[in-house]
């Protein structure tokens, strides 16, 4: 299959170009093994790097004296494009990152989302005035664009996240290249599609492929000003440490442990369907997926319907209708989050749901884990400190509120944390004393709107200003102060 498939393209000054890499590596559907197509990887990637960085520099000075009003109208045009092509845009998601359907579909809507925030520029970027600062003297702030940045994307969100970052930076006058991940590159090239249509300068927008070697060529060329980035903690900490140390602006999102704390107040049925959704959704490979479950106080009732709905969910392939939740990833992912469960085990939790080994019909290869819960996993052990991503529920139980919030407080992460309760008077203590960046209250995913910052903490995020809103307007200009000084009598001196 190898020799008859086309290498996937770059797309560099406004063109659909090849890579200077000869390596390739397999783009996979994770349902079916299917080999969908063939990414650039390896040395060579590090010419495309330069390569668009060339272009993106000549774009930049073009685009950046472009007056804002005009630099959001190929916005609009993006946004209605996407509109046209969602559920094609679904399908492929679907296929090369194993969500369901309606989690594909809702992904999109999320970077509408962004594109509509972003075409607010025009008032978001709007400077601040002081008038007779002194006598005769003005005082004023603007924001200018920082030059090229970057995108270094995820593969749980094929389109989403690089709408945390492009149309902001676009918005801001900057030019931008996105390396998508190597696991996922179809989506983000049907987008390119779209880009192509755009009334833009050539090179402003740039697509590169590859792995580490395209990574570490952004990080390190000099002419790249400011980086944005989501994956693990890991990868996160050594983007943010080699991007800093040459000078750049760094935003980089890590991994997460993200809790939920259910109150014996709350209310089961509606907790139930809202608590296992963010634990299985996407099959739990998204960074505020609910990860340990607290419960407080609980007699038996909450656990026994977490069970059963976590039992009677159903995972296939995302295409079919019926279908819940889809696979992870990768073979290689798979036996990794088999190898965690079982490691809980080891350290002492009893399996509630033990979802190894899953098989689902007609799609025997593919990497599914079904649902898996683990009661009573060792506060002490390796697991609980250890983010699995992938579909597995760590249960366990305190005795009251204030356990559980030192027990989230204790958490090298600080992504998320969620609360369940009738209470006001406990979610009102539980937002204020909970350290992380997010923080819901009867809710399971406290993903923000595209309008407010993605604010995680701690090892869950590296850098000062966070994606969407207006930090993403403050991370993509750079402030000049002006001060001036018009003296009455200089007239007479021409």
């Amino acid at each position: 299959m190898k020799d008859i498939m086309e290498k996937l393209k770059n797309y560099i000054n406004g063109k659909w170009t090849e890579s200077k890499s000869a390596e390739t590596i397999d783009v996979v559907n994770p349902a079916t093994q299917e080999v969908m197509g063939l990414a650039p990887y390896g040395e060579g990637t590090t010419d495309d790097i330069k390569q668009a960085v060339t272009a993106a520099t000549t774009a930049f000075k073009a685009w950046r004296d472009v007056p804002v009003m005009k630099r959001v109208q190929p916005l609009y045009q993006l946004k209605s494009l996407l509109e046209d092509i969602q559920e094609e845009l679904a399908v492929i998601i679907t296929k090369e990152c194993g969500k369901t359907l309606a989690e594909s579909r809702g992904e999109i809507l999320r970077a509408i989302e962004n594109i509509e925030v972003a075409c607010g520029a025009p008032m978001l970027i709007q400077s601040e005035f002081s008038e007779n600062v002194a006598s005769g003297m003005d005082e004023f702030m603007i924001r200018q664009p920082v030059g090229v940045t970057a995108c270094i994307a995820p593969f749980n969100f094929p389109a989403m996240i690089s709408f945390w970052f492009l149309p902001y930076a676009l918005a801001c006058g900057n030019s931008m290249i996105i390396k998508p991940s190597e696991k996922v590159p179809l989506t983000m090239m049907k987008i390119f599609e779209l880009i192509d249509r755009l009334d833009i300068p050539d090179g402003l927008v740039s697509l590169v492929h590859g792995g580490k070697e395209s990574v570490d060529a952004i990080l390190d060329h000099p002419d790249i000003k400011a980086i944005s980035f989501v994956g693990s903690t890991n990868v996160a900490r050594y983007i943010y440490s080699r991007g800093t140390a040459n000078g750049k602006r760094v935003q980089a999102n890590g991994g997460a442990k993200n809790p939920i704390v259910i109150l014996p107040d709350a209310d089961i049925e509606m907790s139930t369907q809202i608590i296992n959704d963010s634990v299985y959704g996407c099959a739990g490979q998204r960074c505020l997926a609910a990860s340990v479950v607290v419960t407080v106080d609980d007699q038996g009732d909450i656990k026994e319907s977490l069970y059963e709905s976590a039992r009677s969910r159903t995972t296939g392939y995302g295409l079919v209708k019926e279908a819940e939740m889809g696979p992870v990833i990768t073979t290689e992912s798979s036996h990794r989050i088999a190898q965690l469960i079982q490691m809980g085990i080891d350290e002492g939790a009893t399996p509630l749901l033990d979802g190894r080994n899953a098989v689902i019909e007609g799609y025997e290869t593919g990497n599914f884990i079904r649902p898996t819960i683990l009661e009573n996993v060792s506060l002490t052990g390796e697991l609980i400190n250890t983010e699995i991503f992938g579909p597995v529920m760590s249960l366990v139980h305190m005795k009251t509120v204030d356990e559980a919030i030192e027990f989230i407080n204790k958490s090298a992460y600080g992504n998320m944390a969620c609360l369940f309760t009738s209470s006001g008077a406990s979610a009102r203590k539980f937002r204020n004393q909970v350290n992380a960046g997010n923080v819901g209250i009867n809710i399971g995913v406290a993903a923000p709107m595209a309008q407010f910052p993605f604010s995680g903490w701690k090892d869950s995020f590296f850098g000062d200003l966070h994606g969407q809103g207006r930090h993403a307007i403050e991370f993509f200009t750079q402030t000049k102060v002006v001060i001036e000084r018009w003296p009455k009598d200089w007239s007479r001196k021409f």
